[in-house]
């Protein structure tokens, strides 16, 4: 009993305060405060929806790497930019998934003025014409060896000059169907001011380049390759791009990469991926004054989901959270398979 009124007798500690004039968490004690002081924010306008178009009436075909994505067929595919155009998505940027019967080693089905993607981008413009269209100039869908040009004549590299050449006639069959923007996603030395050469040359000159200026030779591009079906090309899902896309381990060259395609003419730069290379991003926002994008690609989507199936991560706030992240280092743009999601959340 002694020791008990010994506790209960003990004088209470004087309330322990630190001398502190600055207390950043002042700032972080409600909602509101939080709201005032916050840096930076993704909105609907950051936002562009990639979306893949096959042939055929066939219904929506859910991309099994991709949940919920999916190949649209091109009357789908129209109902589908009216509903992203209402949620406040300003832009699309649309790939093609061609019948492999079309394909050839020299993709010769995108010289067709009457293709899938051509037919696409008319049909888009036509029901949702304040909408900004951008379209994917590479051969990788077209060709049956998966790679983004044709091929030298060992066959064992592309050949960048006669693919530069494609590509300039590419970007200009592209702009006459009425295009906003062409996007170069090949990686060939010279292909942004070639591509802005013929563009002038044939009257467009209001067509714009968002030029895939700094893109890796990523693992991350799996999925991606399964929606457009050029993931089995030459008989391999490892097929490497090494001798035109970016290595990964190279800061400098990429800078270097992104200072060409401004030069050349590029209205809008890209990095491609964006989550793993926030640094790279950072740099060319530091480089250049122009608008910058960021393509959070497939591989980035799919792991996010598949953590959150699996129960490790919240899907909502980690897709949040890495769309804020991709902002915060410095993009203007992210091209994101979860810009609908994303859109009708913040709507």
């Amino acid at each position: 009993m002694a020791c008990f009124k010994w506790v209960i007798n003990m004088p209470t500690p004087a309330p322990f305060k630190l001398d502190l004039p600055v207390r950043p968490r002042r700032l972080r004690r409600t909602a509101a405060r939080r709201d005032l002081v916050r840096e930076c924010a993704v909105s609907a306008d950051d936002l562009i929806a990639p979306l893949f178009v096959v042939e055929g009436k066939a219904p929506p075909e859910e991309i099994a790497s991709m949940p919920g994505q999916f190949r649209l067929n091109v009357a789908d595919l129209v109902k589908e930019c009216r509903t992203l155009w209402k949620l406040g998505v300003k832009a699309v940027a649309l790939f093609p998934k061609l019948d492999p019967a079309l394909k050839d080693a020299e993709g010769t089905e995108e010289l067709n003025e009457d293709g899938l993607i051509l037919r696409a981008v008319r049909a888009v413009k036509k029901a949702v014409p304040e909408l900004v269209v951008i379209t994917d100039v590479a051969l990788d869908p077209y060709t049956t060896h998966g790679h983004d040009g044709v091929l030298n004549a060992a066959g064992d590299d592309v050949d960048n000059d006669r693919t530069v050449a494609r590509l300039a006639a590419m970007a200009v069959r592209q702009a006459r169907a009425g295009v906003d923007f062409v996007a170069p996603s090949d990686m060939m030395d010279g292909r942004v001011g070639a591509i802005r050469t013929a563009l002038d040359a044939a009257g467009f000159t209001e067509t714009a380049i968002l030029a895939y200026s700094v893109k890796f030779n990523s693992a991350y591009y799996g999925p991606f390759r399964d929606a457009v079906g050029s993931s089995q090309a030459a008989g391999t899902k490892l097929l490497s791009k090494a001798t035109y896309q970016l290595d990964p381990a190279n800061r400098r060259a990429a800078l270097a990469e992104a200072v060409l395609d401004a030069a050349e003419g590029a209205d809008i730069l890209m990095v491609k991926p964006a989550g793993a290379y926030l640094d790279i991003i950072r740099d060319v926002r530091e480089r250049s004054d122009k608008p910058l994008a960021a393509y959070q690609v497939s591989g980035e989507y799919a792991q996010i989901h598949a953590a959150a199936r699996l129960g490790w991560l919240n899907l909502e706030r980690t897709r949040d959270e890495s769309l804020l992240a991709i902002k915060r280092a410095g993009a203007d743009l992210i091209l994101t398979y979860f810009a609908k999601d994303v859109a009708r959340a913040l709507a």
